[in-house]
């Protein structure tokens, strides 16, 4: 598959990595260090313009910081039409109520992959990988406690989901059909508050039980 990264960063270097290496055709788009991470990736990774990135790939990641956002898809956003394009951002800034010392974060706006669908209507957007840091999806490591890492998907084409879900496979990942575009805001608090746990040092894992003993009585 032509994969088009928009992006430099660690989510970019992460993410395009792992499908480079399981032979999609990836290009990295980017205004700066686009040529050193393809060169960092390779596995035939290639780097070009932003633009080219877009035009590129039948799948599109936008690894983006939230705040170039708007000024990056007012400059392709007619290129993304038809294409299916994966918002893996989180806006979170620090929760300055938070007790000091301890680490928090609340989130800047409620639904970045919403504004996204609202300002690319063309685009299949597709909400995933935002839940983890760059990091954890570069590590080979995809087993916890005989336990696939999951990465829950949220859209509203069936074939832009399908496809993400093909692609977290090719990462050794379980994917998670989570439901349609509305509910990606949910996955955004999800992801603030489980980073903010694991900042301070809590185990996010450990507040929920699993799923052979999860249960509910209805009232």
């Amino acid at each position: 598959m032509r994969i088009g990264i928009i992006g430099a960063g660690a989510m970019a270097k992460a993410l395009g990595g792992g499908w480079a290496a399981a032979g999609h055709e990836v290009l990295i788009g980017a205004r700066s260090r686009a040529d050193a991470l393809a060169a960092t990736i390779g596995y035939g990774a290639r780097a070009g313009s932003i633009g080219a990135a877009a035009e590129f790939g039948a799948v599109v990641l936008l690894a983006l910081p939230v705040s170039a956002l708007d000024e990056v898809l007012g400059e392709i956003g007619g290129r993304l039409a038809g294409r299916t394009v994966i918002d893996c951002t989180n806006a979170f800034l620090p929760d300055e109520a938070a007790p000091e010392g301890v680490p928090a974060f609340v989130l800047s706006e409620e639904a970045v992959a919403a504004r996204i669908a609202a300002t690319v209507p063309q685009a299949h957007v597709v909400k995933a990988f935002n839940v983890c840091a760059a990091e954890v999806w570069e590590s080979e490591t995809r087993v916890f406690e005989d336990h696939r890492l999951a990465v829950p998907i949220c859209g509203d084409d069936a074939a832009a989901v399908e496809q993400v879900a093909a692609l977290a496979q090719d990462l050794k990942l379980q994917p998670i059909s989570a439901g349609g575009l509305h509910r990606a805001k949910y996955l955004e608090a999800t992801s603030v508050f489980t980073v903010g746990l694991w900042f301070s040092g809590a185990d996010a894992r450990a507040i929920f039980p699993p799923l052979d003993a999860a249960f509910a009585v209805a009232d």
